[in-house]
């Protein structure tokens, strides 16, 4: 397995920080691990429960209830741009069984006490930004194709997406803007927060090995988004309850990616807590 380095840290005390090489063996063998620890903690089920689903649910309540109906779509895709977030739990979890330590359902929450809670804290700041800024585009959009005309039921909204150009052609470029934004959320985030829970670094170390890693393992990280994302939409089509399950097997997926990804021998770990 290959390895380069990225260079991270203030200029007095650059941080040398390996990053392997990876294939599609390690993206299956990452999701394997994923569903081995889900399956080990089936408890886990009520965090992702009650956060992700709800926050779905409330998001599209809200959509539905304030004549932002062209919206929802775009408000509930965009809550994967939040999905790691949710998974610093699952992080946590992973880290304590890898470590040997007792990783009980009690100990999701446990990431409140790390030494990086502030650099978690940034990216999540980062990841909310990037939230708002996709739902702007998204309503731009949908005003750039469809102006004032409001749609007044979901039947009228499907008609307008599905037969007529300018609905299709919102859709092509709508899904091309939310690429974007996946893909820089991603970037920023899919390395860095496992980093930020395992390893004594900062935010900006975390987010500047997250996009080396990316940019490194662009062609196996691109098939991750994909993966990822297809779970996703399978999880959320049951008005989201779906992710209950799926989200515990991302979060713990993305620990065993990260572990794959970045050689952690020389970094310093974060305090048992």
């Amino acid at each position: 397995m290959a390895v380069t380095h990225a260079t991270s840290g203030s200029a007095a005390a650059p941080i040398d920080i390996p990053i392997k090489k990876i294939g599609i063996d390690d993206l299956r063998w990452a999701m394997r691990e994923g569903y081995n620890d889900f399956t080990a903690k089936r408890g886990d089920l009520f965090f992702a429960g009650l956060i992700y689903p709800l926050v779905g649910i409330v998001a599209a309540v809200g959509a539905l209830g304030n004549d932002m109906l062209p919206l929802l779509f775009p408000i509930a895709a965009g809550l994967s741009l939040l999905g790691p977030l949710t998974c610093t739990g699952f992080y946590e979890l992973a880290r304590r069984r890898e470590a040997g330590l007792e990783s009980r359902w009690r100990h999701f929450f446990d990431v409140r006490k790390s030494e990086a809670l502030d650099g978690i804290m940034g990216v999540a700041a980062i990841l909310i930004g990037i939230f708002i800024a996709w739902v702007f585009a998204a309503a731009a959009i949908y005003g750039v194709f469809f102006g004032s005309e409001a749609s007044t039921s979901i039947g009228t909204f499907v008609n307008q997406l599905f037969t007529t150009p300018k609905g299709w052609a919102m859709m092509i470029i709508g899904n091309l803007v939310g690429l974007g934004f996946a893909l820089v959320a991603m970037a920023i985030s899919v390395i860095a927060l496992p980093m930020l829970v395992d390893k004594d670094v900062d935010a900006g170390v975390a987010m500047r090995t997250s996009i080396a890693a990316v940019r490194e393992n662009f062609g196996p990280m691109m098939r991750w988004g994909l993966m990822v994302a297809a779970m996703l939409v399978i999880g959320a089509i049951p008005i989201f309850v779906g992710l209950a399950a799926v989200l515990p097997i991302l979060g713990y997926a993305t620990w065993h990616l990260y572990t794959r990804v970045i050689d952690r021998s020389g970094l310093p770990s974060q305090p048992h807590h």
